[in-house]
C-alpha cells in the first residue's frame, strides 16, 4: 500500500523536524514548508493526503492561507490546524473554513497522531461512501459462472498484476466499468483511489482542465490525474477525447509526467490507466478522428467484453444478483422468477445488455405484487423481441411491418447497407459518399448492425 503523503507547514524548524521524524516512523511520507509560499509550491507539485498547518507564521498566516484554498475551491484534503496561542474564536473560524480539527502547542504527539488518524479515516470514509453509492449500480465483481465470464475474470486478474494501460471494449451496458473496478480491486494499488470519468459528459472546452488540472495564479485546481495518483483512473468513452487532450495524454504516457493547464510544472504520472470504448478505436484512427500514436499507447492490453447475448447462461445468476441488490439498496419486496420466465429471459436479445436486464428486474419488483414473476408478466414488461439482422434481405415487406418499430428500422438499415456495400464491393470510402455519412459514424453503424465490409470485397 502506498504511504499517505502529509505536508507540514510551520515556521519553527524544531517542530518541523520533530513532527516529520515521528510521522515518518509511523509510515507516512512527509514534506515540510516553513511558510505559505513554500506550502503553495509543494501543493502545486503534488496533492497531499493531509496538511498540518500552523496558524501564526511570518507573511501569510495559516487562517488566511486556508481561506484562500477554500474560496478557490482547491481544498482537496483534510487540514489540521496547529497553534501555540489558540482561542475558541480561532478554532471556530478554522473549522468554518474547512479545517478538520485544531490542536494546540506544545503538541501532544499522542493527540496529534490520533487527530491525523481520525482525519484520514473521515476522509477515507467519505470517499468510500461515494464509491459505494456508485457501486449500487456498478458492482466490483463481474457476475456469471459461464466459461466466458470465468475466462474474462482470469484475464482481468492477470492484467491487474501489471501496470500497463488497459483498453476495455464492449457494447453499451455490458459491464465495462465493472471490469475496470475488478482490475483495480485485484491490483496492488487496490487500497488507493479508483477515479472514474465519463468523457462524453464533460464539455469539450474544459476537457484538458478536468483531466490535467489547472492553475489560476497561486491557486491549484487538481485534475483527474492528480486525484488518481497511486491508484486507478478509468476514462469511459475515450473516443470523446478532443485533439488537444489526445496530444497531452500521449505526451504524459510517453514521458511519464504531465503539466497542468497554464503551468510549466512537471508532475510525475503515477497511476494505472484504464479506458473504454463502445467501438474499435482503429475506426476513428482511419477516419482521422483519433491520434494513431495515442491509439498504440492505449492498445497495449485490450480486453473484449462480450454482449449478454453471447453468454445467456449467466442470465439466471444475474437475476438473483439484481434481485438481491434491489432488496438491499432500494428496500423492494422479494420476488423470484419462475423457470419459464428465466428461460424466456435467457432467449431475449438484450440489445441493452446487462444494464437492460438490471432495469427490467427493478421494473418487475416495483410493479408486481405476487411472490413469483411469471413468463407472462416478463413478456408484458419487456415485449416479445423478434431476432433481427437476418443473413439475407427480407423478401416480403409484410415481414418488416410485423416487427416492432425499433427493430424494423434497424432491419431496414442492415438491409440497406448490405445492398449498398454489394454495389461498391466493400469500399467504405465509396459507401460513405454514396449514403452521405461521415466515415467514423458509418463504421460505428456497421459495427452495431454486425456488418463486416471486408466480406463484400472482390
Amino acid at each position: 500500500m502506498t504511504a499517505k503523503y502529509i505536508l507540514i507547514v510551520d515556521d519553527e524548524p524544531d517542530i518541523r523536524q520533530l513532527v516529520s521524524e515521528i510521522l515518518e516512523d509511523e509510515g507516512y511520507e512527509v514534506v515540510t514548508a516553513e511558510n505559505a509560499e513554500e506550502a503553495k509550491e509543494l501543493r502545486r507539485k503534488r496533492r497531499p493526503d493531509l496538511i498540518l498547518l500552523d496558524i501564526w507564521m511570518p507573511g501569510q498566516d495559516g487562517i488566511s492561507l486556508l481561506k484562500d484554498w477554500q474560496e478557490s475551491g482547491s481544498l482537496s484534503c483534510p487540514v489540521v490546524m496547529m497553534s501555540g496561542h489558540g482561542t475558541i474564536e480561532t478554532a471556530v473560524e478554522a473549522t468554518r473554513l474547512g479545517a478538520h480539527d485544531f490542536i494546540e502547542k506544545p503538541l501532544s504527539m499522542a493527540k496529534m497522531l490520533l487527530c491525523i488518524d481520525n482525519a484520514m479515516k473521515a476522509d477515507q470514509l467519505a470517499q468510500e461512501n461515494k464509491e459505494l453509492r456508485e457501486q449500487i449500480i456498478t458492482p466490483q465483481y463481474p457476475v456469471g459462472s459461464s466459461e466466458v465470464m470465468q475466462t474474462l475474470r482470469e484475464q482481468a486478474q492477470r492484467i491487474a498484476t501489471h501496470n500497463s494501460t488497459v483498453i476495455i471494449y464492449g457494447e453499451t451496458g455490458v459491464g465495462k466499468e465493472v471490469f475496470a473496478r475488478f482490475i483495480h480491486a485485484s491490483s496492488t494499488n487496490k487500497e488507493s483511489s479508483f477515479i472514474k470519468a465519463t468523457l462524453s459528459s464533460i464539455q469539450d472546452n474544459i476537457l484538458c482542465k478536468e483531466l490535467f488540472g489547472w492553475e489560476d495564479g497561486e491557486n491549484v485546481h487538481y485534475g483527474l490525474l492528480d486525484k488518481a495518483r497511486d491508484g486507478t483512473l478509468y476514462l469511459s468513452d475515450i473516443s470523446k477525447l478532443n485533439k488537444e487532450a489526445q496530444v497531452s495524454l500521449l505526451g504524459a504516457l510517453r514521458d511519464g509526467f504531465y503539466t497542468r493547464v497554464d503551468s510549466n510544472e512537471k508532475i510525475n504520472l503515477k497511476l494505472k490507466l484504464i479506458v473504454s470504448s463502445q467501438h474499435d478505436l482503429h475506426d476513428d484512427v482511419e477516419a482521422g478522428l483519433f491520434d494513431k500514436d495515442l491509439y498504440q499507447e492505449l492498445n497495449i492490453v485490450p480486453l473484449m467484453i462480450p454482449s449478454l447475448r453471447d453468454h445467456p447462461e449467466d442470465v439466471p445468476e444475474l437475476l438473483i444478483y439484481f434481485v438481491d441488490q434491489q432488496i438491499e439498496h432500494e428496500a423492494l419486496p422479494y420476488r423470484h422468477f419462475s423457470v419459464p420466465a428465466q428461460n424466456f429471459l435467457r432467449n431475449h436479445q438484450w440489445l441493452g445488455n446487462i444494464r437492460e436486464l438490471s432495469n427490467i428486474v427493478q421494473r418487475l419488483l416495483i410493479l408486481g405484487t405476487d411472490a413469483e414473476i411469471t413468463q407472462e408478466e416478463v413478456e408484458d414488461a419487456l415485449g416479445t423481441e423478434v431476432p433481427i439482422f437476418a443473413q439475407s434481405i427480407i423478401q416480403d415487406s409484410q415481414d418488416l411491418f410485423d416487427l416492432p418499430l425499433r427493430q424494423a428500422r434497424e432491419q431496414f438499415e442492415h438491409d440497406y447497407l448490405d445492398y449498398q456495400l454489394k454495389q461498391v464491393e466493400g469500399n467504405v470510402s465509396k459507401l460513405a459518399e454514396l449514403v452521405q455519412m461521415e466515415r467514423t459514424h458509418l463504421y460505428r453503424k456497421m459495427r452495431s448492425l454486425k456488418i463486416d465490409p471486408k466480406q463484400y470485397g472482390k
